[in-house]
C-alpha cells in the first residue's frame, strides 16, 4: 500500500502509518469482511490510500482531487488485476450517520467543483437517475463510506474512510461473466455475518448509487444534496 506522509503532517503525527495499516487488517481480513473484493485487492497489496484533514474543507478535495487524478495516470487498465483507492481521515468524527452523510456530499460537492474533466459519459451525472455514478476526472467511480458510526458491521470501519472504486472494474466483471457471482457472494456475506442484507445495495441501473455511498438507510424521500454545475 502507498502513502504520502509529506503533504499531511497534521494527521500522521496523529495516526501513524504502522497503526493504520494494522487497524485495517483488523477490519478486513482478521474480522473477516463480507466484501470478497476489498479483501482481495488488500491482500495484494493493491490499495493505495491517503490520509488527510477535515474532509469538508475545500483544501482537502482539492489534494483529494490530485491525487485521484494520480491514480489514474498510473492505472493499468490492460489487466485484470483491479485496485481501490483508499481516502482516510482520522481527524474527523461523526456522531451519527446523518452528519456523516452530509460531510461526504459537501467533500464531493467541493471535488466537483474543482474538476475541470467533462463527466464520465458513459454514467448520468443526475443523482436521481438509476445510472448515475460520481465522475471524477473522467472516469465514473462507485464510492463505499465507512465510519466509526455506522449502523451496518460492513461500514463501521475504525476511521472515517471512503473507498473509490473504479466503475470499470465492475464492467470488467460483467464482460468476465463473473459480476452476479461476486455480487450473490458478499451479499450472503453480509447477510450470514449481520443478520440481513444492507437494504440501500441495488444493482447499477436499477436505482441511484447515490443512494449507497453513505451507507444511511435513507428513506424515500431522501433527496441527494450532489448538483453538477
Amino acid at each position: 500500500m502507498t502513502l504520502i506522509e509529506n503533504e499531511i503532517t497534521p494527521c500522521t503525527s496523529f495516526l501513524s502509518r504502522e497503526k493504520f495499516e494494522d487497524r485495517l487488517e483488523d477490519f478486513l481480513v482478521k474480522e473477516d469482511h463480507p466484501c470478497i473484493m476489498a479483501q482481495t485487492v488488500h491482500k495484494l497489496d493493491k490499495m493505495t490510500y491517503h490520509l488527510y484533514d477535515d474532509m469538508r474543507k475545500n483544501s482537502t478535495a482539492g489534494k483529494l482531487l490530485k491525487h485521484l487524478e494520480d491514480y489514474l495516470n498510473n492505472y493499468d487498465f490492460n489487466t485484470n488485476k483491479f485496485e481501490s483507492f483508499l481516502a482516510v481521515f482520522p481527524l474527523n468524527g461523526f456522531n451519527n450517520e446523518e452528519e456523516f452523510e452530509n460531510a461526504l456530499w459537501q467533500l464531493l460537492q467541493n471535488i466537483h467543483l474543482q474538476d475541470n474533466e467533462p463527466w464520465d459519459p458513459s454514467v448520468s451525472s443526475n443523482p436521481n437517475d438509476p445510472n448515475f455514478s460520481f465522475s471524477i476526472k473522467g472516469k465514473a467511480f462507485y464510492i463505499v463510506g465507512m465510519h466509526p458510526s455506522s449502523s451496518r458491521n460492513a461500514r463501521k470501519s475504525p476511521y472515517v474512510m471512503l473507498a473509490f472504486n473504479l466503475h470499470w472494474q465492475f464492467e470488467e466483471l460483467r464482460r468476465q461473466g463473473l459480476y452476479d457471482n461476486v455480487r450473490d457472494t458478499i451479499r450472503q456475506r453480509d447477510l450470514d455475518k449481520n443478520g440481513s442484507i444492507n437494504p440501500v445495495l441495488k444493482d447499477f441501473g436499477t436505482a441511484s448509487e447515490a443512494l449507497q455511498y453513505s451507507g444511511r438507510n435513507n428513506g424515500a424521500n431522501w433527496k441527494c444534496p450532489f448538483h453538477k454545475i
